[in-house]
């Protein structure tokens, strides 16, 4: 089975090449092996990894990223006892070739089955702590559409950091987890001797599942009991005030010893908007999703490759409008043009009555804002230009939008997608193409020279070291 690794989160400095998506990289063959070579711009935190080709997320095969901080780079907590890397997620009893089978026969999947954590059901997966200790929770919903909100019996959250950036630190009793996010949070043992449940229910669906893991205490006189504690379900200006509190640690240092809030992305004019919207319709009889009226449509061959080796035919930059255009949904190699260095605003509009979910692959982002509605030059009025989370997955509330700025300082061919998995299989993608004509090392690395090079690219050469 053809597999393409995807680290989500990590940032690959100035080489789209193996992003681990088929945009940019080559399969791996059957029975082979590969290494990644690349360097991560400067980050710490909590990510994951996850196979993207196809379906095969709907097969597994996640794990949990920890980048840590150098030495002497000042952490904004003390060291916690222990930990734990929290996997939480939906999942299918069907195996992920019969679930593509289903989307390929262009109709939608039912809803999953059921929720897991770290690959296994009702109080499988238990966390073993000791009374008194704080302890470390990285929470990944790796999941393939449903947000989560996840809780502990009894016990608070103290959320420390997302997706590589220090939070100021609230507590909360439960949180919403959206598809592809992640979350770290310091949890203390400052409860009786005995179990207690972890509790992850998907949020915004019909019916509601429910998981549940242990908690235990190495003091522990009795087994988990009692009802298993409720959370919210639908309520979703619930979720967006609690989105809305998470800010950035200001005055905490991130992977340098510089604090955060040194980085005054308020202060800078945005030279571009960008408005992106998703739409949904049939298309030669068949169910798709798209953005902005266009449906992705793989090509023959890795679109960094294609571009990289001057292969003609392949894509189109501008095959996708920087704004909705009103257009009847159709298919096309999607591919956004922007230039590097420039400083933009981008706007996620929903129409839709779900939750959405995006993903930007080689940024990190500054969520500005998120609202109900339709977005207006007006609603930057109510801009957090101080201290807005940086991330790189963002939700997307029913028939509301988001905006983020981002400081476009990576070049490279960089996926844009929903996390929601059946709808990015089924074109709710598209490539950002962040290019400079300078061909300095400087600006991006060569092609690896373990590169693989794959449909019409075969036969070229990456470079001799």
């Amino acid at each position: 089975m053809l597999q393409i690794l995807m680290l989500n989160g990590i940032q690959q400095r100035r080489n789209s090449f193996e992003d681990g998506v088929y945009g940019t990289t080559c399969p791996i063959p059957p029975g082979k092996n590969f290494t990644y070579i690349m360097q991560v711009k400067d980050q710490i935190g909590s990510f994951y990894y996850f196979p993207s080709l196809g379906f095969h997320k709907a097969a597994g095969g996640f794990g949990g990223i920890r980048i840590l901080s150098r030495p002497r780079i000042p952490v904004p907590f003390d060291e916690p006892a222990d930990d734990f890397t929290v996997l939480i997620g939906d999942w299918y009893k069907s195996n992920h070739t019969d679930l593509k089978a289903i989307l390929d026969r262009g109709h939608k999947l039912p809803n999953p089955d059921g929720i897991l954590i770290n690959g296994h059901g009702p109080n499988g997966s238990t966390f073993t702590v000791e009374q008194g200790k704080t302890y470390r929770l990285r929470i990944s919903n790796v999941g393939l559409q449903n947000s989560h909100n996840f809780r502990i019996q009894n016990h608070r959250m103290k959320l420390v950091e997302v997706e590589g950036t220090h939070t100021v630190q609230q507590m909360y009793s439960s949180l919403d987890i959206h598809c592809g996010q992640s979350y770290s949070v310091l949890i203390t043992a400052d409860q009786p001797g005995q179990d207690y449940y972890i509790v992850v229910s998907s949020r915004f669906s019909a019916p509601i599942l429910t998981t549940t893991g242990v908690l235990h205490y190495t003091n522990s006189e009795g087994k988990v009991s009692g009802p298993i504690p409720g959370g919210p379900t639908i309520q979703v200006d619930w979720s967006l005030n609690q989105a809305r509190s998470i800010r950035t640690n200001l005055t905490a240092s991130g992977p340098r010893p510089n604090p955060q809030g040194s980085y005054h992305y308020g202060m800078i004019n945005t030279s571009r908007t960008i408005i992106i919207q998703s739409s949904a319709g049939r298309v030669d009889g068949k169910q798709r999703y798209g953005l902005n009226g266009v449906s992705f449509k793989p090509a023959d061959t890795p679109l960094k490759l294609a571009d990289y080796f001057n292969i003609g035919g392949v894509f189109r930059v501008g095959s996708i409008s920087d704004r909705p255009q009103g257009r009847r949904l159709h298919l096309d190699t999607a591919v956004m043009g922007a230039d590097y260095r420039t400083f933009v605003e981008i706007v996620f509009q929903n129409p839709e009555d779900i939750v959405q979910s995006y993903h930007l692959d080689g940024y990190q982002f500054f969520v500005v804002g998120m609202d109900g509605g339709v977005w207006s030059e007006a609603s930057r009025k109510g801009y957090n230009l101080h201290d807005g989370v940086a991330r790189s997955t963002i939700q997307v509330y029913p028939k509301s939008w988001s905006a983020l700025y981002v400081p476009l300082d990576n070049v490279g061919m960089w996926n844009v997608r929903t996390e929601f998995w059946a709808r990015q299989y089924l074109g709710q993608q598209f490539y950002l193409r962040v290019y400079t004509n300078s061909g300095s090392i400087r600006d991006e690395f060569p092609i690896p020279k373990n590169a693989r090079l794959c449909g019409r690219a075969v036969g070229r050469h990456t470079r001799p070291l």
